[in-house]
């Protein structure tokens, strides 16, 4: 289904019992809302679930880039008001769990909780260069050439070799992303600025890294936990950057305990 939230169309789908608390999930860069299968089959039946695909993503509008954080936040907020969503408990990984952050910081008396797995809060001149040479590649080569070198980093050798169907779906995945969703969510993460302000947020947090993530790694992400009082820290070994598809079941069973102390 899609509605119009902050001027454009998002691709979104509900389940779970009307009445229920809300549980809204964010996908990453170069995904959609299908990363979060797993989790969307095991909480569905005790929660309103509520996910969404990114602007650019999916079946969401691509508007011309560049985007901006506070944008794609907005774009959650917009997407909410529309649903007639009051609160909600939020759960991303990569971008989508920055915008947990975002969330909290700008947002904190629409949430309930905040889940932020396998994100940053910064963009030092390493990582912003990084996606400059992404985008460059795109722009040069189309989204296909990403496809291989974003599988190898999204996921343990381990993983990729024991489960080829699921590698394949997220080839796929990545393939139907927009160039312009790219290049524009691109852009938002190189103004990512939210260590540095992220004081004295009361919210309760759950903040899962794998610790064979090399782009968010599990140091970045204690960071973030450290500005978060009372924060619980989850670090999955194996795991590389897609936690919730790796290892969606250690995911699950930390989602279903912490969700349930702050229902």
């Amino acid at each position: 289904m899609q509605v119009s939230a902050n001027g454009i169309k998002l691709n979104y789908e509900i389940d779970g019992p009307e009445g229920a608390p809300w549980l809204t999930f964010s996908n990453s860069l170069a995904s959609d809302m299908s990363m979060w299968d797993a989790q969307w089959d095991f909480l569905k039946d005790r929660y309103r679930v509520l996910r969404y695909d990114t602007r650019g993503h999916g079946g969401s509008e691509a508007a011309p880039a560049p985007y901006t954080m506070d944008l794609l936040v907005d774009d959650i907020i917009g997407l909410w008001d529309a649903l007639g969503v009051k609160k909600s408990h939020f759960v991303g990984l990569s971008m989508g769990g920055m915008y947990s952050l975002g969330l909290a910081m700008r947002y904190r008396d629409r949430l309930n909780s905040i889940v932020c797995c396998n994100a940053r809060a910064d963009a030092p001149a390493a990582f912003s260069q990084a996606w400059d040479d992404r985008i460059a590649m795109v722009r040069k080569k189309g989204i296909e050439a990403l496809v291989e070198p974003t599988i190898e980093r999204w996921f343990t050798e381990g993983f990729r070799e024991s489960d080829p169907a699921t590698i394949d779906k997220i080839r796929a995945t990545i393939r139907a992303t927009s160039a312009i969703g790219y290049e524009g969510c691109a852009r938002a993460l190189q103004g990512l600025d939210y260590l540095s302000r992220m004081e004295n947020i009361q919210i309760p947090a759950l903040i899962i890294a794998g610790t064979q993530d090399l782009g968010t790694p599990p140091s970045g992400m204690r960071e973030i936990a450290a500005k978060l009082p009372g924060s619980e820290f989850l670090e999955l070994d194996p795991g590389a950057h897609f936690t919730c598809v790796e290892r969606s079941e250690s995911v699950n069973v930390a989602l279903e305990a912490f969700l349930a102390k702050h229902t």
